[in-house]
């Protein structure tokens, strides 16, 4: 839209470089370009503002394939009007003098145009596909038709449009077809997550198995060494019962071989001494033997005396010393 601003009875126009402004005053054409700025009478001027600038036109279309199946065609068309002067001629872009704004549509009608030419090619197409067709490869195929019939669309030229470029966003069954088509897609995504999760619990279960059974080896194992350990102290304990056997049988020889010893020493030391106590009696006998009474006598009263208790006094009575006297005096007799 044109930017106009009043100035008492005159008017001032500024268009924007994407704006092709065409002034025309009493059938004669003033001003003629984008992006123009000029002063102008606005009960003598006559004003058309073309846009020069990329559009993009969506478009949304129901068409049937071959096999009377409906589905929904979405579609951009990008194009721009290449000759304004032919496009101002042949479609109403006059715009008030007063606001700026269009007095008719001529963008809807742009469209309009855009939108049936597009919408008669791709009818075409997917009439003579089938819908499974049209679903894998209708993108491509209603693409290329639409930018060849849009390209040989004698109309537009004759109007000055161009189309740069045409895109064809998606192509849709009815929702319940879809749905239907779906179900198959569904089945057997579902069918592989299915596989996919037996597979993993029987790997899951595969790998218990693995880690019980080398738990039980483990077990077994340790049951094994545990028996060998046992074993094993069993022999090391007999081994030192046997040790402490014939240790104490060692230590019980050599005491029963010391005890001998000691006894015979004993023994001899007994016999020894037996016999020298002999000898001595003996001797002492023979020379007790030889002596004579008188002295036998006197030792006896010696050896009484030592073996006597301790005497502080004596009181010898007159007939004890005269009977003592009378036999001292009969003793050399």
């Amino acid at each position: 839209m044109a930017d106009i601003t009043r100035r008492l009875g005159w008017r001032h126009l500024r268009g924007a470089p994407t704006a092709h402004i065409r002034h025309h005053r009493g059938g004669k054409l003033l001003h003629d370009g984008p992006g123009l700025s000029f002063w102008f009478r606005a009960l003598t001027a006559s004003l058309s503002e073309v846009p020069v600038d990329d559009r993009e036109l969506a478009m949304t279309f129901h068409a049937r394939t071959s096999d009377f199946q409906d589905v929904a065609v979405q579609a951009t068309v990008t194009y721009r009007i290449s000759d304004p002067a032919l496009a101002a001629a042949r479609l109403d872009f006059s715009v008030d003098p007063d606001t700026g704004v269009w007095r008719g549509a001529p963008l809807e009608q742009l469209g309009t145009l855009l939108t049936e030419t597009a919408q008669q090619h791709a009818l075409d197409v997917l009439a003579r596909t089938s819908l499974s067709a049209a679903l894998v490869d209708g993108v491509a195929a209603v693409r290329e038709r639409v930018a060849a019939g849009l390209g040989a669309e004698p109309r537009l030229p004759a109007t000055g449009i161009e189309v740069v470029a045409v895109r064809v966003v998606a192509l849709r069954p009815e929702p319940e077809v879809e749905r239907a088509l779906r179900t198959p897609a569904r089945e057997q995504i579902q069918q592989e997550a299915d596989r996919a999760t037996y597979e993993r619990r029987a790997v899951a279960v595969e790998r218990e198995r693995a880690i019980a059974e080398n738990e039980l080896a483990s077990q077994i194992e340790l049951a094994r060494r545990e028996e060998q350990l046992v074993e094993q102290r069993g022999t090391n304990a007999r081994r030192e019962a046997e040790e402490h056997a014939a240790a104490d049988a060692v230590r019980a020889e050599a005491e029963a071989k010391r005890s001998v010893r000691l006894a015979r020493a004993e023994a001899e030391g007994a016999r020894e001494v037996g016999e020298a106590r002999a000898r001595a009696q003996a001797a002492w006998l023979q020379v007790h033997a030889e002596v004579d009474v008188a002295t036998l006598h006197a030792l006896t009263g010696t050896r009484l005396a030592e073996n006597l208790p301790h005497i502080d006094s004596v009181t010898i009575s007159p007939d004890v010393l005269t009977g003592l006297l009378a036999r001292l005096g009969q003793a050399p007799e």
